[in-house]
């Protein structure tokens, strides 16, 4: 099952805003993965999500060299960024499937990168640079789950 849909944001608090609408929805086992350029707001949306989680660590930031933050909250958020990885070896040795399907929300960055390591049941979301300030978010749900999600997230 796979249903899609598209929102637009004016804004890096509007951006924000969205994601913390989708994680007060999130719940333990869901997967997110973030496409986009640098720069498109894919950590902005992360922010989101985590107050959305009601996280309790006072900063949330990109992951980027350190490859995985784990945020202790209503339901665990676990921050993935894989864009410094070049082979799925690297994956395997981070334990990365472990934060799938697990107790928190996975919420993975450059999962595009890897595509033979994404779970059939996952929300993907594309965030597309529109302008200086503007952005589209395409929503895509793969599986029931992640389709109920995506309905609850954009009704």
């Amino acid at each position: 099952m796979t249903s899609a849909a598209t929102l637009e944001s004016d804004s890096p608090a509007a951006t924000q805003t969205l994601g913390e609408r989708l994680g007060r929805l999130l719940e333990a086992g869901d997967v997110v993965a973030l496409l986009g350029d640098l720069g498109a707001g894919k950590t902005a949306f992360v922010q989101g999500v985590a107050r959305g989680l009601d996280v309790t660590s006072a900063r949330v930031a990109s992951p980027t060299f350190t490859i995985v933050n784990e945020h202790p909250g209503r339901v665990p958020l676990y921050h993935i960024d894989l864009y410094r990885l070049v082979h799925a070896d690297e994956l395997f040795e981070l334990g990365f499937q472990e934060y799938l399907g697990g107790d928190g929300v996975a919420v993975v960055e450059w999962f595009d990168r890897f595509p033979d390591e994404q779970p059939a049941e996952r929300l993907e979301i594309r965030i597309e640079i529109t302008g200086e300030q503007s952005r589209r978010l395409r929503a895509t749900a793969h599986g029931a789950r992640a389709a109920a999600r995506l309905e609850r997230w954009i009704g």
